[in-house]
C-alpha cells in the first residue's frame, strides 16, 4: 500500500448536500407531521443523524424517525446533492501522487456511496456511521496520514488518530473554529487543495 493515504469528510467537504438532505427532512415532515426547519438542520451539518433528530423529535420518536428518514434518503437526497468546488481536482491530486483516498463520514456506509456512484468521485476506500473520535478507528485502520474536514469534529478525529488535520471553512465552522480545534492548515475551500497538496503531503509525512 502506498505510504500516503488522505482521508476526507463528505458532507460540506467533498460533496455540498444541503439541497437534498433539506428535501429528505421536508419528506421526512410530511410523513411524520413533525415540523422540521430543513434550513437550520442543513446550516449545522456534521453531527450524527440522531443528534439532529433529537433537535425536532420526542425521544421515544427519534429511531422511528430514523428509519424514515435513511428510507426517504435515496429519493430525495442524492440527485440534487453536487461536489464542492475543487473536490474532483483534490482528489485527482492525491492519486496523481501515488496516494489513496477514503472517506470517513458520519453518514451511513451505503447512502455515503450513493453519493460517491452518483457523483463519480474516485475514492479507495469508505467507511460510515462515524463522528468525531469515533473516525480515528477507521482512520488508523486504512493507515491515513492526514484528514481533511469542514467541521471542528474532524480536527477532533485527526487529533485522535494522531495525524494531521487540514480544515476546510465550507461547512458550519470558520477558519477561526478549525484552527482553534488544532487544525495544522486551513483551506478556505478545496480549490486551494491542488495548489498546497506537497506542502500537505510533506505536512502529513513529517507529522
Amino acid at each position: 500500500m502506498s505510504p500516503l493515504m488522505v482521508g476526507f469528510d463528505l458532507d460540506m467537504t467533498l460533496v455540498d448536500s444541503r439541497p437534498g438532505i433539506a428535501a429528505a427532512y421536508r419528506a421526512l415532515t410530511e410523513r411524520t407531521g413533525v415540523p422540521v426547519d430543513a434550513e437550520l438542520a442543513v446550516s449545522r451539518l456534521g453531527p450524527p443523524l440522531r443528534t439532529e433528530l433529537a433537535h425536532w423529535f420526542p425521544p421515544e420518536r427519534i429511531e422511528e424517525a430514523v428509519t424514515l428518514y435513511r428510507e426517504l434518503y435515496p429519493a430525495y437526497a442524492i440527485t440534487p446533492t453536487v461536489p464542492m468546488p475543487g473536490a474532483e481536482a483534490a482528489l485527482r491530486a492525491v492519486h496523481e501522487r501515488g496516494g489513496r483516498v477514503m472517506v470517513v463520514t458520519s453518514k451511513i456506509g451505503r447512502l455515503a456511496k450513493l453519493h460517491l456512484d452518483h457523483l463519480g468521485l474516485a475514492v479507495d476506500e469508505l467507511a460510515g456511521d462515524l463522528f468525531a473520535e469515533q473516525k480515528a478507528t477507521a482512520l488508523r485502520e486504512h493507515g491515513a496520514t492526514l484528514y481533511v474536514g469542514d467541521h471542528v469534529a474532524d480536527m477532533a478525529a485527526a487529533r485522535a488518530a494522531g495525524i494531521p488535520g487540514v480544515g476546510v471553512a465550507t461547512g458550519p465552522c470558520p477558519v477561526a473554529e478549525l484552527s482553534a480545534a488544532g487544525a495544522h492548515l486551513v483551506l478556505n475551500d478545496l480549490v486551494e487543495f491542488p495548489k498546497a497538496v506537497d506542502r500537505i503531503i510533506g505536512l502529513a509525512l513529517e507529522g
